[in-house]
């Protein structure tokens, strides 16, 4: 068995507790691939109403992505753009950013943080909203990408008859984007610098 904290309240603990914790740190941060494309599945099947299932949707958007020759990490934004729908059903967007923050570029960071309001360009007249809601970001530096995802990629991708690739296309993609931690309070810690080696 290994060791444990033995502190009831962290203003309690020790160096030793912390050696504890951070001594299981890099199992779990190893398995966090895992954990996200587990997830993902969650969407296979749930239609909620739409031509496709999240997961087919999930896939085609990545795939759209991927065949147009975007980066790597682009690719795995465009898969996991929509991986909050099962717990965020009215900020799923927050979620995924949330997710893939310690991960991806300020860029592709800001584009699925704000792709729901970019998205509704397209749907939210039909649903008493204003479409263009996107336009109070208007001049900002993200705006253009995040406009040109939802157009090329998001949009377009409940085709049932559209190209989707299997996740195993993808799955090594996530892998190598989950294993580099670019931003997070903990990214100087000794206890995440050994679970990214």
């Amino acid at each position: 068995m290994n060791a444990r904290a033995t502190f009831s309240s962290m203003e309690l603990s020790t160096a030793d507790d912390w050696k504890a914790i951070g001594a299981e740190f890099p199992a779990t941060a190893r398995t966090l691939p895992d954990r996200v494309l587990a997830h993902l599945k969650l969407l296979d099947g749930d239609m909620g109403g739409f031509p496709v299932d999240r997961y087919q949707h999930s896939l085609q958007t990545a795939t759209r992505a991927l065949k147009d020759g975007q980066d790597e990490e682009y690719v795995v934004c465009a898969l996991l753009h929509d991986i909050g729908d099962t717990l965020g059903c009215y900020n799923h967007f927050d979620i995924a950013a949330a997710i893939l923050k310690p991960f991806v570029s300020d860029a592709n960071l800001w584009m699925v943080q704000h792709h729901g309001i970019f998205q509704g360009y397209y749907f939210f007249h039909h649903i008493g909203l204003d479409r263009n809601m996107r336009d109070q970001f208007a001049g900002h530096p993200h705006f253009e990408r995040t406009a040109e995802f939802c157009a090329l990629y998001d949009n377009p991708a409940f085709d049932p008859k559209g190209e989707t690739l299997p996740i195993s296309t993808f799955e090594p993609m996530v892998r190598r984007v989950f294993s580099t931690v670019k931003t997070s309070v903990y990214k100087n810690s000794s206890t995440v610098a050994g679970a990214a080696a």
